[in-house]
């Protein structure tokens, strides 16, 4: 039997002792408040192994709630994960089929964790029925103590967000009895801003993506100007705890210049 070429594993007390190093070397107040999350590589990492797509699939989705987990003990506030672009709407239906399943029972066990809001950003209108319906009633629930707010973009384009969002504050204008030209005189950021999918919340301060590959895709388009970015070689399912600290590790060391 072929062996597959793969990360050299140090024993499990090393690697504990390793995490919990890399853990104690953050300092809280260097941690971003907001982190978005290409989650990248499932269909590679089923390929590995000869399984089904699908089972990659499953396997990015278990990795999500581990994320989290990991998330909410070192005080990270807002997660933004990259889940579906609408460009992946292209795929077969079969694998779409079953990859919305998989995002739906992601949503429900989401749905048990009363300390984490959820907030939908993307195209309901491109999602089956049922899940743009479980999307809709997550996003209304208020936790009573949050400790995690987590935006799923599902059915995502960074293009559109932007569309959509000059598209609704020209609505908006002309419900106000405002011109065209008015608009045009007095347009900022801000008034962009006011009407993307994440409006009131933080830009991301940190954008990582799994399985090696370097560009955006179209991910926050808008909000990541000014963010850092941090690229794994590791496929999402395989993404460990130590690979999370590095790349925290990696954005602490940074000056942030914000354009300057």
């Amino acid at each position: 039997m072929k062996l597959l070429p793969g990360p050299v594993r140090m024993p499990k007390f090393l690697y504990s002792y390793y995490e919990r190093s890399l853990s104690k070397s953050l300092d809280a107040k260097s941690v971003p408040g907001h982190i978005g999350v290409m989650v990248d590589g499932n269909r590679r990492w089923a390929k590995q192994f000869n399984a089904p797509t699908g089972q990659g699939h499953q396997a990015g989705a278990d990795k999500i709630l581990e994320f989290l987990g990991w998330c909410q003990d070192l005080g990270i506030k807002v997660v933004t994960l990259y889940m579906l672009s609408t460009d992946n709407m292209s795929r077969s239906t079969e694998e779409l089929d079953e990859l919305m399943g998989i995002i739906a029972n992601t949503l429900d066990l989401l749905d048990a964790d009363a300390d984490i809001s959820v907030h939908a950003m993307g195209a309901p209108e491109l999602l089956p029925d049922y899940l743009a319906e479980r999307l809709s009633t997550l996003t209304t629930r208020v936790p009573a103590k949050e400790r995690i707010h987590v935006n799923m973009a599902i059915g995502y384009g960074g293009r559109r967000e932007i569309v959509d969002a000059v598209r609704e504050l020209l609505r908006d204008a002309g419900s106000a009895g405002r011109t065209m030209e008015e608009v045009a005189e007095t347009l900022s950021v801000d008034d962009i801003s006011k009407f993307l999918y994440t409006r009131g919340q933080p830009d991301p301060d940190l954008v990582i993506r799994t399985s090696g590959e370097q560009r955006l895709s179209g991910f926050l388009m808008w909000q990541s100007a000014y963010s850092e970015f941090y690229f794994c070689e590791a496929l999402w399912p395989a993404f460990r705890k130590i690979d999370f600290l590095r790349a925290l590790r990696d954005y602490a060391g940074r000056s942030r210049r914000f354009g300057s």
